[in-house]
């Protein structure tokens, strides 16, 4: 069951309380290069990229904001790290929201600069804790960035906002150590009711940074944990947006699109399950209609586990039985991929 966190508005979107969990992607083009971030941003955005984060170093750079907010209609997130002015300068360029750690930005004055300008404009700051970059008096008091240390320094920066009547928080707290980071979120949901976006931190390439992903991302969905997700990976943006909805479909939530289910295939098998359900993928990809499309390897479990999507396959030798809504309806022969997809589309 979701555990239930005060609602932010990010721009024209609601995190927290009941509302959706959000997918969030990240910008990985050079900050000066504006155009190619303006083009990455389009196609991260037709990907279904629900937030957005770019890194914004200096005041000058703010400048980004403004061209990525005329070109796609979704928030847009400031990522700054040392340089209060950036945070101030984006603000003003009509960022939706500010990720920094306000005890990296120097004396209180600029926090409370920070914090002022965000509660004037209606912009959120999501605090973000690293298990790599933890406060070195915290690092001391603990060893090792254990979960008790990486909670007490997102609450220390949490006070830092807070000493200046701000509440308008989202907070992050990763590691790349799956089972820390999962017991990090567990006792930091515990201590507040500030809505939480989830990811392991350095997860890897796509293969064992996805791997990575769905454990801790999925484990802390499953136990009512998240109202933002981002899977990190070494790889394109818009594979980050398609494993996040994965990760939400495969947690039991509700996201649009096919979702295709298929067999590991076995010995029994006698038509080219894998291939046809590689390509039935392929081709759904961008297909809107929730769906559940099923492609079986045998008859033995097939017709079974096919009861329980809309439209499904099971094998039998050169040929596949067609099954709509739990129902036998016809052999398939000849090109059973062909007569598949015809059958999907006229649902």
């Amino acid at each position: 069951m979701r555990i239930p966190k005060r609602e932010v508005k990010i721009g024209n979107l609601t995190i927290g309380g009941n509302h959706p969990i959000a997918v969030q992607t990240m910008l990985n083009v050079p900050v000066e290069d504006v155009q190619g971030n303006v083009e990455q941003a389009k196609r991260v955005a037709a990907a279904g990229c629900q937030i957005l984060r770019v890194t914004v170093p200096t005041p000058e750079d703010a400048r980004l904001i403004t061209a990525l907010k005329n070109a796609v209609d979704i928030p847009i997130v400031a990522d700054i790290h040392f340089d209060y002015k950036a945070a101030l300068a984006c603000v003003e360029a009509g960022v939706d929201k500010i990720r920094i750690n306000p005890g990296n930005i120097g004396s209180d004055d600029r926090v409370k600069a920070v914090a002022d300008t965000c509660r004037l404009h209606g912009v959120p700051i999501r605090i973000g804790v690293n298990a790599g970059s933890l406060e070195k008096h915290i690092l001391e008091k603990y060893g090792a960035p254990v979960p008790e240390a990486l909670v007490e320094s997102a609450m220390y920066h949490v006070a830092l906002l807070e000493k200046h009547d701000f509440d308008q928080i989202v907070i992050s707290i990763k590691s790349s150590n799956v089972p820390r980071m999962m017991e990090s979120y567990r006792l930091l949901s515990q201590k507040c009711d500030y809505p939480l976006h989830v990811g392991v931190t350095e997860a890897g390439t796509y293969r064992m940074g996805l791997i990575k992903s769905g454990m801790g991302i999925g484990g802390m969905l499953l136990e009512g944990i998240g109202d933002t997700l981002r899977v990190s990976l070494a790889d394109d943006p818009e594979r980050e947006v398609e494993a996040g909805y994965d990760i939400l479909r495969a947690a039991g939530f509700p996201v649009a699109g096919p979702e295709v289910i298929s067999c590991p295939t076995c010995g029994r098998t006698q038509y080219p399950c894998i291939e046809i359900a590689k390509e039935v993928e392929k081709r759904l990809k961008g297909y809107k209609k929730p769906i559940k499309v099923a492609v079986m390897g045998c008859i033995v479990n097939g017709p079974g586990e096919a009861r329980e999507a809309d439209i499904g396959i099971a094998g039998g030798k050169n040929e596949a039985m067609l099954i709509i809504h739990g129902k036998p309806v016809r052999k398939l022969t000849g090109n059973i991929l062909e007569q598949f997809m015809e059958e999907i589309y006229k649902l």
